[in-house]
C-alpha cells in the first residue's frame, strides 16, 4: 500500500503530507516567553524546520484562542538599494497577505493603501489597538535586510515595545539564519548604530533550534514503519545519525533516497546498511540545492578561516566569543564535540573537500587513471599511487596552489583531489579532521584492504617527529601497525629545492612501520 505521507525536502512539513517530528515538543521556552510578552530571536541554519515550527505554533496559538498569530516573511525587502519607505510598504503588504493563512478576515489589519506613506510601527500600533486578544507576531528571514532598512525595522520594533499589550504585538519573535549579535555585520559601519551595545536590546531570549537526536530520528523513521510496514533497523537509524548528525533536510534526503529513488517505493524490500552509504553517495554526487546553498557560503572569507583549519588541523586562537567560529557553528557547517571543531556531519565531512578541489579533480588526467595501480591480483599499490602522486605534486603543484582558493588548506586538497580520482574506481575514503589536531588522517578502504594516510604540514623540524608519534597514536586506535606519513614543506621551492625535499623513506617508529613521503 502507498503511503501518502513521505519524507519532505522542500519547504516546511506538513502533518497531514509529511512525516514530521513535532517542531514544538521540546519549546516550553517559548510559551513561557509569549505568556510574560516578552520579545526574542529564533536562529537556525538553513532547512532545520524554522518554518516548521512558526507556522505550527501560529496555528496552535490561533486555536487555542488566547492570542492572534500570524507568520510573515520581510524577505521581499531584503535588497541594498531599496529605501526606508518602500521597505516598510513591502513589509507591510506581506503581513498583511500572509494573515489570510493563519487568521479569519476580522481579525485582520487594515489594508494599507500604495499611496499612504505609514511606518511598520504606527501600522502595527493600528492593529494592535484594534484587537481583543494580543499580537504575536512572528517575524521570518530577518536577516535578509540591510543596513538602514535593518536599523529602521529593530528600531520600530524597539519603539513600539513599551506600548505592548494593547498598543504593539504583545509578543514578537525574529527568525533567521543567524544570532541577533550577527545582525551588526549587515549594517555599514559608517550607518548609525542602534544607539546600543546589543541592535535588538528588548529581546529576552535568543533561540537556537539544535539538531535531531538518535531517538527523535527513529521516532521519524518509525512513523513510515506504520504507515507502510518497511523497518529502518536500528544499525540504519544509527548509520543515518553518523551521516546526517541530525540535520533536518538531510535526515529527511536520506531516507527519502533509500525509500523512493533506491527501492522505487517497493516497501517489502528490506532497508540495509549498503543502502545507507548509497543514498549517502547519491546526494554528495547530486548536491540538492540544500548542499549547495551550504558549500555556496564556503567562498565567504570568515568561513574559508575555520575551514581551512579543520583541513590542515591548524590551531586557531579563539574562544566561544569568536564571532568567526560562533557564525560557522551558526550555519551549521560545523560543532563542537567535546575538546574538537569538527564538520558538522558525515556528509558535509565528505562533501566540503571534494567540491573544494573538484576543479583540481578534473584537470588530473592520465596520472588519475585507476587502472594504473592496480596489481594483477586486483589490489592497489598504494606505494605506486602516492610516487606517481609526488611527480604529478612537483610538476603541478605551485601553479594550481597560487590559484587555489583554498591556498592554506591547498596541499591536502589536492592530494585528496588526486585520491578521489583513483578510489572512485572502487573503494572509499574516510577523512578525519579538526582544528588543532595538527594533522588530517585519511583511511582508504579498497579491494578488502584498509590504507592509513596522515597528511601533515612541514612548519618546523619537529613535524616530522610529530607526525610519526600522530600516525602510531592513530595506527594503535585502528589495531593496525602500517601506515604513510605525507609531510607537505610550506617553503617555496627557491628556498628549499625539488631536489632535495621530494624523499620517501621507511621507518621503524613505536613498532609500526611508517613510510615516510614528503615534498
Amino acid at each position: 500500500m502507498k503511503s501518502k505521507r513521505y519524507f519532505n525536502t522542500t519547504g516546511f512539513c506538513m502533518p497531514e503530507r509529511h512525516y514530521m517530528v513535532d517542531p514544538l515538543r521540546n519549546q516550553k521556552i517559548i510559551f513561557d516567553l509569549i505568556e510574560k510578552t516578552q520579545y526574542f530571536t529564533i536562529h537556525a541554519p538553513r532547512q532545520t524546520g524554522k518554518t516548521t515550527l512558526l507556522h505550527e505554533l501560529a496555528h496552535r496559538l490561533n486555536k487555542e484562542g488566547n492570542y492572534i498569530s500570524v507568520v510573515f516573511s520581510v524577505e521581499s525587502a531584503g535588497y541594498r538599494s531599496i529605501t526606508e519607505e518602500t521597505a516598510n510598504l513591502k513589509i507591510i503588504n506581506s503581513l498583511y497577505e500572509s494573515c489570510e493563512l493563519f487568521i479569519s478576515k476580522e481579525l485582520w489589519p487594515k489594508k494599507s493603501l500604495a499611496d499612504e506613506k505609514c511606518s511598520l510601527q504606527t501600522y502595527l500600533n493600528n492593529w494592535a489597538g484594534s484587537q481583543k486578544k494580543p499580537i504575536v507576531l512572528l517575524l521570518d528571514e530577518i536577516d535578509s535586510l540591510y543596513d538602514d532598512v535593518l536599523v529602521s525595522v529593530l528600531r520600530q520594533l524597539r519603539n513600539g515595545f513599551q506600548g505592548r499589550p494593547k498598543h504593539f504585538p504583545s509578543t514578537i519573535a525574529l527568525v533567521g539564519l543567524r544570532d541577533v549579535r550577527e545582525y551588526k555585520t549587515k549594517v555599514r559601519p559608517s550607518e548609525v548604530s542602534l544607539g546600543s551595545g546589543s541592535p535588538f536590546n528588548i529581546k529576552a531570549e535568543s533561540i537556537l533550534l539544535g539538531t535531531w537526536t538518535k531517538e527523535e530520528i527513529a521516532e521519524l523513521y518509525s512513523q513510515h514503519t506504520k504507515d507502510t510496514g518497511q523497518i529502518f533497523s536500528k544499525e540504519v537509524v544509527d548509520r543515518n545519525y553518523e551521516l546526517t548528525g541530525g540535520q533536518p533536510w538531510l535526515v529527511n534526503a536520506v531516507a527519502n533516497e533509500i525509500v523512493e529513488k533506491i527501492l522505487k517505493s517497493d516497501y517489502t524490500k528490506k532497508i540495509t546498511l549498503a543502502h545507507a552509504e548509497e543514498a549517502k553517495e547519491n546526494l554528495i554526487a547530486r548536491r540538492d540545492t540544500h548542499l549547495d546553498s551550504l558549500l555556496d557560503k564556503l567562498k565567504e572569507p570568515r568561513v574559508k578561516n575555520i575551514v581551512s583549519a579543520i583541513i590542515n588541523g591548524d590551531s586557531l586562537v579563539y574562544d566561544n566569543f569568536n564571532d568567526d567560529l560562533r557564525y560557522v557553528i551558526d550555519l551549521g557547517i560545523i560543532r563542537k564535540e567535546k575538546y574538537d571543531i569538527i564538520f558538522s556531519n558525515e556528509i558535509y565531512r565528505e562533501i566540503i573537500p571534494r567540491v573544494l578541489n573538484f576543479s583540481m579533480q578534473e584537470n588530473i588526467r592520465e596520472e588519475g587513471m585507476t587502472s594504473c595501480y592496480i596489481k594483477p591480483d586486483a589490489k592497489l599499490d598504494m606505494d605506486k599511487l602516492l610516487k606517481a602522486f609526488q611527480k604529478f605534486y612537483r610538476r603541478n603543484s605551485e601553479h594550481w596552489l597560487e590559484r587555489f582558493d583554498y591556498k592554506e588548506a591547498g596541499h591536502g586538497l589536492l592530494l585528496m583531489a588526486f585520491l578521489q580520482r583513483v578510489i572512485n574506481g572502487g573503494g572509499r575514503i574516510d577523512r578525519e579532521m579538526a582544528v588543532g589536531r595538527g594533522r588530517t588522517d585519511l583511511t582508504i578502504e579498497f579491494a578488502g584492504d584498509t590504507f592509513v594516510l596522515e597528511l601533515k604540514l612541514k612548519r618546523d623540524s619537529d613535524s616530522k617527529e610529530d607526525g610519526l608519534d600522530q600516525i602510531s597514536r592513530y595506527l594503535d586506535t585502528l589495531g593496525m601497525t602500517k601506515g604513510y606519513l605525507i609531510l607537505f614543506e610550506i617553503k617555496p621551492s627557491s628556498i628549499i629545492p625539488w631536489e632535495t625535499r621530494v624523499k620517501w623513506e621507511n621507518v621503524s617508529h613505536q613498532n609500526k612501520k611508517i613510510t615516510v613521503v614528503e615534498m
